[in-house]
């Protein structure tokens, strides 16, 4: 009896795994489904095939929106053909490119499981800053002016920021406190700022006005194309071959040469697009700036999110807050900086927008320009339970709202229709969002 328990009995230190563990081990499929394709497969073929698979397991990624965009296009060509026209498709971009970068703003605090109500009036209230700044008696320069309305931005979101980690309130009271705040602010810079003016600062600055309405010659955008897309290839190249010099995983250089292929394709379609001439009675062409404007942000806050500590410890707080916080991750200065880039982005919508305008007035609709922000997250792929989302996604989402409300007024429909379908589209969204989760959850 007693070899037989001294057999039965682990050593020291070993440990014994239930039969209930060895439930929960994932099997071979969830393990490919839990990786990114790019670090499984080993070619092209195996890559479409596990990417098709995760798919199917609920991790659809920027699909959705991007068939839904596609589908988008397609019924308002068909009800008007000038959608598609190079004055129309230009006209689009500039119309959404707020929209684009006040939908990125919020995709720092929704990686979080956090929102912000107050960007909308905060992206104001910089542009506001702003504008004081370039229509005193001795203006600023315009580079002193804009880095003033950005500081102020961030500062006012950041200060929330402190208040949510530090007192526990939830960021819904915060930011709508914030919201209203915003909106006290507005009227109050703008009286003080501009007084007798009837509420609105009008934009003398060139730089300012050329964000939206000026553009690179056709030869600078061809330029400006190739040079993004060689270096996006190096990097690409160099990141890889680096990686398999470490023995680290990397995607397949076929994948890589793929995506390289996509965005030259991408990029020459929109400079093509771009340099189409649209006007009237002049010739108008080119690439907009506001364009680059983006492409720029869109590129820092990718890397920044992909590719540093901080934005592994935001998708940590975001996947699971109590195991971030057991690895040592510092939640409060994470959620601090989050909210503050949050409101440096919700700055450079400020300025956007008011090139947009040709000006800024505390009127405002900082409620509007908020909720369009978070449907561009969430209908770019956002989870608003956060650990999940993309800059890209937030994109794509933007140009989604900017398409809907263009190709209605192309149609002919007012304010009515625009909200109905934004609210369509915004539900379907968070449907296959939910959808998702689910899926994961019963895997």
């Amino acid at each position: 009896m007693t070899s037989d328990a001294n057999e039965l009995e682990p050593d020291a230190g070993t440990r014994v795994v239930t039969e209930a563990e060895k439930a929960e081990e994932p099997a071979p499929e969830d393990a490919e489904t839990a990786a990114p394709p790019e670090v499984m497969a080993n070619s092209l073929p195996e890559y479409a095939r596990l990417w098709v698979r995760r798919v199917r397991s609920g991790e659809s990624g920027a699909l959705p929106v991007v068939i839904g965009l596609i589908a988008i296009v397609v019924y308002f060509q068909v009800r008007n053909s000038k959608f598609l026209s190079a004055g129309n498709l230009v006209n689009l971009i500039t119309q959404a490119a707020f929209i684009m970068t006040l939908g990125m703003a919020e995709v720092f605090v929704l990686l979080l499981g956090e929102i912000d109500l107050s960007s909308g009036f905060n992206a104001a209230l910089g542009a506001v800053i702003m504008a004081w700044l370039l229509t005193l008696a001795h203006p600023l320069p315009w580079w002193v002016a804009i880095l003033a309305g950005l500081a102020f931005s961030s500062v006012f979101a950041g200060i929330e920021g402190v208040i949510i980690t530090r007192l526990n309130v939830p960021s819904f009271v915060v930011t709508l406190a914030g919201y209203l705040a915003g909106l006290g602010l507005l009227i109050f810079f703008v009286d003080t700022a501009a007084p007798g003016s009837g509420g609105t600062i009008r934009i003398s600055s060139a730089v300012i006005t050329d964000i939206e309405y000026g553009t690179l010659s056709p030869l600078a955008g061809w330029i400006v194309m190739a040079v993004a897309v060689i270096l996006a290839a190096v990097y690409m190249v160099t990141r890889d071959t680096r990686r398999r010099a470490n023995n680290l995983a990397a995607p397949p250089a076929s994948v890589t040469y793929m995506k390289i292929v996509l965005m030259a394709a991408a990029g020459v379609v929109v400079v093509l697009i771009c340099n189409t001439n649209r006007g009237v009675t002049t010739v108008l062409e080119g690439v907009p700036w506001v364009v680059l404007v983006v492409l720029v942000v869109l590129v820092v806050w990718t890397t920044l999110l992909n590719r540093t500590r901080f934005g592994r410890y935001v998708y940590a707080i975001g996947g699971n807050a109590e195991a971030a916080r057991r690895a040592g991750i510092n939640l409060r200065r994470i959620r601090v900086v989050a909210f503050a880039l949050c409101g440096l982005t919700a700055g450079i919508t400020g300025i956007i927008y008011t090139s947009f305008l040709g000006s800024i007035s505390n009127d405002v609709n900082g409620g509007q320009l908020v909720l369009f922000a978070v449907a561009a997250a969430v209908i770019g792929g956002t989870s608003l339970f956060g650990g999940r989302g993309r800059m890209l996604g937030a994109v794509l989402g933007g140009l989604v709202v900017g398409v809907i409300y263009n190709g209605l007024l192309l149609l002919g429909l007012g304010a009515a229709a625009q909200n109905i379908w934004t609210a369509v589209v915004l539900l379907a969204a968070v449907t296959v969002d939910s959808l998702a989760r689910r899926s994961q959850t019963t895997r």
